[in-house]
């Protein structure tokens, strides 16, 4: 069943979220589904690809297809699968976080028949943690977030290595360290032009639904150095509602960010500027023939937010 919500899903707090919402915009349930975390849209079959709700441990890669509202599983067991995007070749490039028996790792995944080709599985000797979210540079080059959550609730080894922020050059394989200032890295984005990166810390939550106020709830920002090295580090906004976890900026360079209460915009100055109001938001990506659908997973449904702003390149 399709439900449609206008007015009462967006919440203005600044006359800036006009420029967002435009003259119509409405927030639909397109599909009641597991819908959890790794939404990649694809324009060529008007697709969207997710990762599942995890069950006993196991967690699927799904495609939804976005005008019959069929769903298909492309890879059944994924080692417990997160954040993806795009690669350049069209695979998904997704985040393992593995388990006690299986390495956490970066892969590319053939979306039609489900193929796996390993990019990463450590840094420095040491394995990953349970790599989170993940976005591939105009370079090639793939930029992920490695928090420790895997081992807080379970299912991953003690860490060996910190919770950081890599870069992986794919042609050499080099894996390094950007940051690792983080207390929980989680979502991660360029903005337009790739000058600036954007990082949720989410450190807030710890053990699974906890929400720890003193710790860090907030999108951090950083300046690109020659496409390699980041520099300026500095706090974008704080998240009122909970902690941040996916993260997305459109082509006019305003950053979005899932929380407890939905999907916060704010400008690039980090001021809030409004909310996509719907609770239980996970993530979400630009999508739809003309990028100004926000798909957005919240682990029971796939919901559509048509606005006036268009995404940036994922």
């Amino acid at each position: 069943m399709n439900l449609a919500l206008r007015a009462p899903a967006f919440e203005s707090c600044r006359p800036a979220f006009a420029a967002v919402l435009g003259d119509a915009p409405r927030l639909d349930r397109i599909a009641e589904v597991d819908a959890h975390e790794g939404p990649v849209y694809v324009r060529a079959e008007d697709a969207l690809y997710f990762t599942s709700l995890p069950r006993a441990g196991t967690v699927a890669i799904r495609r939804l297809d976005v005008g019959s509202g069929e769903v298909r599983t492309v890879r059944e067991e994924a080692n417990r699968a997160n954040g993806m995007t795009l690669a350049p070749d069209g695979r998904l490039v997704v985040c393992e976080q593995g388990s006690l028996a299986q390495p956490a790792r970066i892969t590319l995944v053939d979306r039609a028949g489900g193929a796996v080709e390993t990019l990463c599985e450590g840094w420095n000797g040491a394995p990953l943690n349970s790599p989170n979210d993940v976005v591939v540079r105009g370079d090639g080059s793939v930029w992920f977030t490695d928090p420790s959550y895997g081992h807080l609730q379970g299912f991953r080894p003690a860490p060996r290595t910190g919770d950081n922020v890599y870069r992986l050059d794919p042609s050499s394989g080099e894996v390094e360290v950007v940051s690792s200032s983080f207390d929980k890295p989680n979502g991660i984005a360029f903005a337009p032009g790739e000058r600036t990166l954007y990082v949720t810390d989410s450190g807030a939550n710890q053990e699974e639904g906890s929400f720890h106020e003193g710790r860090p709830h907030h999108i951090v920002a950083f300046d690109v150095v020659d496409g390699r090295r980041l520099d300026n580090e500095r706090v974008l906004a704080v998240t009122e509602s909970g902690f941040p976890d996916g993260i997305k900026c459109d082509s006019d360079g305003r950053v979005y960010a899932s929380s407890f209460a939905g999907v916060d915009v704010f400008d690039a100055t980090g001021d809030p500027i409004g909310r996509i109001a719907l609770p239980g938001a996970v993530n979400f990506t630009w999508g739809g023939p003309r990028s100004d659908v926000l798909f957005i997973t919240t682990d029971t449904a796939v919901w559509a937010a048509t606005l006036d702003a268009k995404g940036a390149r994922p």
